[in-house]
């Protein structure tokens, strides 16, 4: 008899049930809820840090499973929360704009109220208009449908281009980090009609919701949670079944995987632009929680920590990838945040703020060098999970079949 996919993936509803009670708990200890031993700001960052942890699923999709290591995925968390950030900030200023005119004696024209509105937002880079890409912003479900249609089309485009090519391996990785690079080095300039270096900001403000910061950042961390629950039930689906076992393939030999029929291609087209519409939605949930997006967040260096991210979890495990996200976001959060203790060597003081790169980067050497498996290596020792020894067993079709250097494997 089929076993069901949970009864196959056992960890997947641990790791639900863990999820649903972490939220549980950060909704009683919140300040919204009433208890406040949990102060709104960090109700903010374990939300954010639920948004990193879903990327960080896209990501070991991406490069743990399908063995693409790219370097361009936070291009498409940016851009998710560009998406939705216009309409955040276009309905904001449309409220008080008109909440501003309405106290005039002669009611304004609505040709008056866009010109203000787009003289409140584009006011700081020496522009009163409206470009072409805020077309939509005015509308909430046109900019939702944006947060995934947007990238979902970069990442069909570039995959199809890169892919047909038979980019593979480090380039790639080149390519990935080029396009990000461009892509921000677009969005810097104030032409680009998102504000240049200003970016938006503002986020963090509902329009016309009037329940307090404690009440917002409590429906986040829940949209947060569903969300990583979600793109986590999802992931582990895609590489339960038949798709899981041929991007495994590609990982392990491409052109093994080519010569038997399958349209390499094609899954790693596919592959790369289920990630990065999953990557969209991650920075959609995230940047309203952070109240401001910028060029800066889309850097190549940030595309560069998710991968140390992973690396560190361990990748080819969805729950490694979880565990190393929320791990180094949140050590991250603690050293630079000025909570870690200084440590006074008499000739030198070490200050984590500076020194937080540095420990990160030995840590991501330490762990490529000593534990590949990661952090994920530590469920496998607490599972007693073992691969199996597969040193002489019949591994071939015929006696001549190479066993002990496929069981290396």
């Amino acid at each position: 008899m089929q076993r069901s996919f949970i009864a196959k993936n056992p960890s997947v509803l641990i790791f639900l049930a863990c999820l649903a009670l972490f939220t549980l708990m950060v909704t009683v200890l919140s300040e919204g809820f009433g208890v406040g031993m949990i102060s709104t700001s960090f109700v903010k960052t374990l939300g954010k840090t639920l948004c990193l942890c879903l990327i960080a699923v896209a990501m070991d999709l991406i490069w743990g499973f399908a063995g693409i290591l790219s370097l361009g995925h936070f291009a498409f968390f940016g851009l998710g929360g560009y998406m939705i950030g216009m309409w955040l900030m276009y309905e904001r200023t449309r409220l008080i704009v008109v909440d501003s005119l309405s106290q005039a004696e002669i009611p304004p024209t609505g040709a008056e109220v866009v010109d203000a509105i787009g003289n409140q937002i584009f006011g700081v880079v020496g522009s009163s208009e409206f470009p072409v890409i805020w077309a939509f912003a005015d509308s909430l479900f046109l900019q939702l449908v944006l947060v995934v249609l947007v990238p979902g089309v970069l990442a069909l485009v570039f995959g199809w281009l890169a892919f047909r090519s038979r980019v593979t391996g480090v380039y790639l990785s080149i390519l990935t980090q080029a396009m990000t690079l461009a892509l921000a080095l677009y969005l810097f300039q104030n032409d680009s009609g998102l504000r240049g270096n200003n970016g938006l900001s503002g986020l963090q403000n509902l329009p016309g919701v009037e329940a307090s910061q404690d009440v917002v950042s409590l429906w986040f961390l829940w949209a947060s949670a569903l969300a990583l629950g979600l793109g986590y039930l999802l992931a582990a689906w895609v590489v339960s079944g038949k798709f899981g076992s041929v991007i495994r393939g590609i990982r392990d030999n491409e052109a093994r995987v080519r010569f038997i029929g399958y349209s390499v291609e094609t899954y790693k087209l596919m592959i790369f632009t289920l990630t990065a519409c999953i990557a969209a939605i991650a920075g959609a949930l995230y940047y309203p929680q952070a109240g401001i997006i910028n060029p800066a967040e889309i850097a190549p260096i940030a595309s560069i920590y998710l991968a140390v991210w992973v690396a560190i979890g361990g990748r080819g495990r969805l729950y490694g990838a979880v565990i190393g996200a929320a791990f180094v976001s949140l050590l991250s959060t603690w050293f630079t945040g000025g909570q870690a203790p200084d440590i006074p060597l008499g000739f030198y003081t070490i200050k984590w703020v500076d020194w937080w790169l540095v420990l990160l980067g030995m840590s991501f050497v330490a762990v490529t060098l000593f534990a590949p498996k990661g952090m994920g290596g530590l469920v496998d020792l607490w599972t007693q999970r073992r691969a199996p020894n597969r040193h002489g067993a019949d591994l071939g079709p015929d006696d001549g079949a190479l066993r002990e250097q496929e069981a290396r494997k």
